[in-house]
């Protein structure tokens, strides 16, 4: 059974994005099982990332001689 709250945001939602209930739901569930995929591939990817250094988000996204250069100060 759904709340009464919860339905009425989900239909107002509805209404101001001007799609039914089912293209939100069917988008909602394809945005949550990718979201799971992503995960589920990077626990397998992190240990070879983590081998090499790579430990947080700034270590993907900062050029590598940039963070040698601040490590190394």
């Amino acid at each position: 059974m759904h709340s009464t709250s919860g339905a009425r945001s989900r239909d107002q939602a509805c209404r101001e994005l001007d799609r039914t209930r089912s293209d939100v739901i069917r988008d909602s569930l394809r945005r949550q099982l990718d979201l799971l995929q992503f995960e589920q591939g990077r626990r397998q990817v992190r240990p070879f990332a983590e081998a090499r250094g790579y430990l947080t988000d700034e270590d993907v996204f900062t050029p590598r001689e940039f963070r040698e250069q601040s490590r190394s100060t």
